[in-house]
């Protein structure tokens, strides 16, 4: 095996440069969200694009790091990074910082720190290192109970911090699965919970079980008449009707006031479009004011004047639609499409097992974020407050999104020290 000479030489460096030109567009956006006449200089780190310009720097610094350490060590210590990040998610439950109804925060000199971001690549690790093992065959219903738990256990921590969007995150690793040869009905059977849920909160319950039972009538013209397959389709009729009526007792008694809430915006059920529908509506309206154009940098009305709520965070898209229009939308959806894409060939041309599910779940991780935040800023998903990859203001996720990339990166460099 040949030692590698330069930590530079393999790097991916369209890769990088896109990371590169991403934290950019980020801060610019930032910038703009946030703009006081009275405090323009780009160091004013009173301001928050002062402070993300620390978080920038010090993510470089992070990077270099990574890119430093031998590529053996994040396989070999998976488990062990994987253990002390759920010590921290358990940790912050007693002495943690509640903000904006979560106890998901480290108070630390003035800055918070939030480990649930950090657990996400943490659990990365430990799904690559389990699945890509010898012995491991993700058919086997052994190998789903414990890769499930790896997701479960920190998902369900998270819950306890009431910090849902994190949470939801770990949904994303189902496709890591999926590509090393889960089946496709467990995605299909997902599908089908969110279609129901969704469609037993906006219709009748005795009428969607009509139409379910007919559907059901329907089906049985189609299967085998036999005992096991009439059975079968019985069983499977009796169990979604049942959870037809199970939904509102979830929806009524499981889910907090403000997930409800959430829930009543994205189907437009009843919104006062002065209270909780305020967030999504105003966002709404930020977007579609931009136009094709957009009204051009510092520019934009709904941000100058904060019409719109955590427009650094969680709605850093409205600033861009807003300012930068449909083209400059598309821009940043585009490169953060080619992202994806680019993450997944890297993924595809890897030698090792555990580089090829790590860069999979780094894909799958941004994938969910992207969709989910654009998606709320746009209105066509509930508001679950997660940050959009590399353009939110905020040290954790900035320094977490860029640990999960450029471990795969770092990954993909020493992939040609196996041949």
């Amino acid at each position: 095996m040949r030692e590698q000479k330069n930590i530079l030489g393999n790097i991916d460096w369209v890769l990088v440069c896109m990371y590169l030109v991403l934290v950019f567009m980020g801060w610019i956006n930032i910038y703009a969200a946030v703009y006081d006449e009275n405090h323009k200089s780009i160091f004013d780190f009173t301001q928050s694009y002062g402070r993300q310009l620390i978080f920038i720097t010090t993510s470089l610094f992070i990077a270099l790091f990574i890119m430093a350490i031998d590529s053996k060590f994040f396989s070999q210590f998976a488990y062990g990074i994987y253990i002390f990040f759920l010590i921290l998610l358990l940790a912050v439950l007693v002495t943690g910082k509640t903000t904006s109804g979560a106890k998901s925060w480290f108070e630390i000199g003035g800055f918070g720190l939030q480990p649930s971001e950090f657990a996400k690549f943490a659990t990365n690790l430990a799904i690559a290192k389990f699945l890509s093992a010898t012995d491991i065959h993700i058919k086997e219903l052994r190998t789903k109970i414990y890769a499930g738990l790896f997701l479960i256990v920190p998902a369900l921590f998270i819950l306890l911090q009431n910090d849902t969007g994190s949470a939801l995150v770990y949904g994303a690793f189902i496709l890591v699965m999926y590509r090393e040869g889960l089946s496709g009905n467990i995605l299909i059977l997902g599908l089908i919970i969110v279609v129901l849920f969704v469609l037993a909160l906006l219709i009748n319950k005795f009428i969607l079980s009509a139409i379910l039972l007919s559907i059901g009538i329907v089906l049985f013209f189609f299967v085998k008449r036999n005992k096991k397959s009439i059975i079968t389709l019985a069983s499977y009729i009796i169990v979604i009707i049942s959870f037809v009526f199970i939904v509102d007792y979830v929806f009524d008694n499981v889910l907090q006031d403000h997930q409800r809430n959430r829930i009543n915006v994205l189907l437009d059920k009843n919104v006062d479009l002065k209270g909780v529908g305020y967030n999504v509506n105003q966002s709404k309206i930020a977007i579609g004011s931009g136009g094709f154009w957009g009204k051009g940098f510092l520019n934009g009305t709904q941000t100058k004047f904060n019409f719109v709520p955590e427009q650094s965070t969680d709605f850093i898209f409205c600033t861009v639609g807003e300012e930068w229009g449909f083209v400059g939308s598309f821009v940043v959806v585009g490169l953060m499409i080619a992202l994806l894409i680019r993450i997944i060939f890297i993924a595809e041309r890897q030698r090792s097992p555990f580089s090829r599910i790590y860069g999979y779940g780094v894909a799958s991780i941004l994938f969910l974020h992207i969709f989910v935040n654009i998606g709320m800023a746009l209105g066509i998903l509930p508001v679950i407050g997660i940050p959009l990859p590399f353009f939110s203001y905020g040290g954790s996720s900035l320094w977490s999104f860029t640990i999960l990339l450029f471990i795969f990166i770092k990954q993909d460099s020493y992939r040609l020290n196996l041949l």
